[in-house]
């Protein structure tokens, strides 16, 4: 991996590190499309007003102006100008602005993924940077969404991330609404507020939480310790239901939400056992989300945080009184593939797409050396031509610094040979039917 960096927060791959974020994201993509999903990019920009409508996130957006502009809006008022550009800090809310924008040219429910970089205010570490890679998939309707495509986004996810090179994991999903009813029911009436100190559990431990609970948001020890009662709930099955029941909390919104979660729990041990767990613990730090909330972590690899997340929203895009509520999640691919090489979990096959390099005998066979390499791209077979005549001991040496496995050499005479460089084998050769294996035909990503 390549360790040191001008500028952190900003990660370059060298070339056969690039090559494993690659086969990641057509694993991804290869797996969306199966489940009909259509791609979109959108702007790296968007307004200040737009990004930070929903949310406290401001302080990790990073502002675009010219060189030139002297901001005197700032200056003057000390408030950022809601028309001045952002770039993007993820690709939901992007995402929200183009279905607003094109709702009358897309097809409703409309299925997206979206494979983009976004941008936001870190402080650098591993699986934290301030310019990384998301691959989103969502589900946005007209007027209304059916629930169903909660638990659909849910084993989309899970089908992915099983076809990747990293170790096991778990989508830890909880719904917005059974917390929010369950903290309305024994009277916390903020619960968005209850909702961002749930937040830092993992960060801060329960004692700080409660502490926070009490002090910012007036609860009682009771009731702060009937909230920190339900985020210690975890199960594997729909035993959850049971055990908050068993809390005594009654409400309308609760109910709504343990029926949610109940149909992804029991949708996921069908289709996707041991991948997905509730997690009442979960609470999403966005203000946008509305029902069904996840995040997945890697098994024993937790202090990596949360490699895909999202959840259910229902009023982010909207269009005079016309709403279009949505489920997505989003992977970080850059948090994912940055494990992925720093605990060499897999590796690529070689270093360069290139399967043969075409020797030289002398310069004038350049051309000759070039109809060669033509044969074999014309047959799928990535090839390069030297670039000097030099000693065919030289120009082996340079196929196998690149990690080229194959050397084509053709004499005088028209008479064509291949070498496999790796085993010595050399053997005669037709540039319109050779090929080679499989194995040796593209790069390969094989786990450790």
């Amino acid at each position: 991996m390549a360790r040191t960096a001008s500028l952190s927060g900003f990660p370059e791959w060298l070339p056969q590190e690039r090559l494993v974020e690659l086969h990641v994201l057509d694993t991804l993509r290869k797996t969306f499309e199966l489940h009909g999903f259509s791609s979109i990019e959108t702007r790296a920009v968007e307004t200040v007003g737009q990004l930070l409508r929903k949310g406290e996130i401001d302080k990790e957006v990073y502002g675009l102006s010219r060189l030139q502009d002297d901001d005197e809006e700032t200056a003057k008022t000390g408030k950022t100008d809601p028309n001045a550009l952002a770039l993007h800090f993820d690709l939901t809310v992007p995402f929200a602005r183009y279905v607003v924008e094109n709702a009358g040219y897309l097809a409703f429910p409309f299925r997206r993924y979206q494979i983009q970089k976004v941008w936001r205010g870190e402080r650098p570490q591993e699986g934290r940077a301030r310019e990384f890679t998301q691959a989103d998939i969502d589900v946005v309707g007209d007027g209304e969404l059916p629930f169903r495509y909660d638990v659909e986004i849910a084993l989309v996810i899970a089908e992915a991330l099983s076809a990747l090179p990293i170790p096991d994991f778990r989508l830890r999903i909880n719904n917005r609404k059974l917390a929010e009813g369950f903290y309305r029911g024994i009277g916390l009436t903020d619960t968005a507020g209850v909702l961002r100190s749930i937040d830092k559990l993992e960060k801060i431990g329960a004692g700080k939480v409660a502490g926070l609970l009490k002090s910012e948001l007036g609860a009682t020890d009771e009731q702060a310790g009937l909230a920190l009662q339900l985020a210690t709930i975890r199960t594997e099955d729909t035993s959850f239901v049971e055990q908050v029941r068993a809390l005594g909390v009654k409400d309308e919104l609760l109910d709504e939400g343990l029926n949610e979660l109940e149909q992804v729990i029991e949708a996921a041990i069908q289709r996707a056992p041991g991948k997905v767990a509730a997690d009442l613990s979960i609470a999403r730090g966005l203000d946008y989300y509305t029902g069904t909330v996840v995040e997945t972590v890697l098994v024993g690899h937790e202090q990596l945080g949360s490699i895909c997340s999202g959840g259910r929203y229902d009023a982010l895009a909207s269009k005079g009184n016309r709403k279009f509520p949505g489920v997505g999640l989003s992977i970080g691919v850059t948090r994912l593939v940055s494990r992925i090489l720093s605990q060499e979990l897999a590796t690529a096959s070689r270093s360069v797409p290139t399967a043969v390099l075409v020797a030289l005998n002398h310069d004038d066979s350049w051309s000759a050396a070039q109809d060669v390499a033509a044969q074999l791209r014309s047959r799928g077979i990535a090839t390069e031509v030297a670039a000097k005549a030099e000693k065919f001991g030289k120009q082996i040496k340079f196929a196998d610094r690149r990690g080229i496995p194959f050397v084509w050499f053709t004499d005088d005479d028209g008479k064509h040979q291949v070498k496999d460089i790796r085993s010595g084998e050399q053997v005669d050769a037709d540039p319109a039917t050779w090929t080679p294996s499989e194995e040796d035909l593209y790069v390969r990503v094989v786990t450790a």
